[in-house]
């Protein structure tokens, strides 16, 4: 069996994702016990005990959301499409806790000024961020604001300096990899989400730029985000990993005995509310309780890796450089056989 460097992973001849690849450990362990592991990190002077930023979705992120992942010392992106926005605005800055937001292109520039004074990121939601107006946008933003700017999506890393240059400080990388994203099967446009980020993270250290990598789709567990770090992500959004929980916008439902609530694209009809161009779906998902036990074991499955792989730190499994490359049979060979 070949055992793969990143570079190495980012010439294979295919698009590859989370599922086709795996972590090897190649070091004798140093690591006593979990405990000794650091999973802290600072985002442009946000502390985070977890490298994890929820997604702009209005069923993941209301402000809720935001204050219970910033007790948990992760990061929420204030959802644009509720009145999650508005109830920011009207709280007078009181809200504190609610460090990040995201905008429309359309947004309006008095909303735009109002946020500036109430948050220290600003996430420019769209779904192709490879955009003459996003470009315009982040440096409309950079220049009258001392806020950081997280742009998105992108699938390739063609145009990061590009972005970059613009006043990006931030970018989410992933097109048509999320659960309820059907961009792939309505455009064709996205590759798999390992190959995203080794050619953006190889355009990032080659040209030298100063730009976070924000792994952005795809991620089912705990391990997928351990994989994240480890191909060069500075964090990991979460969108289907903490939908469904008791921070989540809106009701929960019972249906058949059991507890739901909602879950759905940015870009499906109930979003919308229009028969327009859709581009995701909307689903159930099950109740899973709070947050914090979604937060919890994935700290738990990254400190575990980490410990596997002999690193402390964060950047210490971003430096980890042995990977595996599974066949079909392989990864359903690692599956629970219950």
């Amino acid at each position: 069996m070949k055992i793969y460097s990143k570079a190495e992973l980012n010439s294979y001849n295919y698009s590859l994702t989370y599922d086709d690849i795996s972590l090897i450990p190649t070091k004798i362990s140093e690591i006593k016990t979990r405990s000794d592991i650091k999973l802290e990190s600072d985002f442009y002077g946000i502390k985070l005990n977890i490298p994890v930023i929820s997604s702009p979705m209005d069923t993941v992120t209301g402000i809720e959301m935001c204050k219970e992942l910033n007790t948990l010392g992760a990061l929420g992106i204030l959802n644009r499409f509720d009145s999650s926005l508005d109830d920011l605005l009207r709280d007078g800055g009181e809200n504190h806790s609610v460090k990040a937001a995201a905008i429309a292109l359309d947004t309006p520039a008095s909303t735009i000024d109002m946020l500036a004074e109430r948050v220290s990121i600003i996430c420019i939601d769209t779904a192709n961020a490879s955009n003459t107006f996003v470009l315009k946008k982040s440096e409309e933003i950079k220049n009258k604001f001392p806020v950081k700017v997280m742009v998105g999506n992108i699938a390739h890393g063609a145009t990061l300096e590009t972005l970059a240059n613009a006043g990006a400080d931030a970018v989410r990388v992933g097109i048509g990899s999320g659960s309820v994203c059907t961009t792939s099967i309505q455009t064709g446009i996205g590759i798999g989400q390992v190959s995203s980020l080794l050619n953006v993270y190889f355009e990032k250290i080659n040209k030298k730029l100063d730009i976070k990598i924000i792994a952005d789709g795809g991620i089912k567990n705990a391990g997928d985000i351990a994989k994240a770090i480890c191909l060069g992500a500075d964090a990991v959004m979460l969108g289907r990993m903490i939908a469904g929980t008791k921070e989540t916008p809106g009701e929960v439902i019972k249906y058949n005995g059991q507890l739901w609530k909602k879950y759905r694209g940015s870009a499906s009809f109930g979003v919308k509310l229009k028969n327009v161009y859709i581009e995701g779906e909307e689903t159930m998902v099950p109740y899973r309780g709070t947050v914090k036990n979604v937060i919890d074991s994935i700290s738990d499955g990254m400190r575990s890796c980490m410990s596997y792989m002999n690193c402390s730190t964060l950047d210490e499994l971003r430096n980890s450089d042995s990977f595996a490359v599974l066949s079909n049979s392989s990864f359903m060979e690692r599956l629970p056989k219950i």
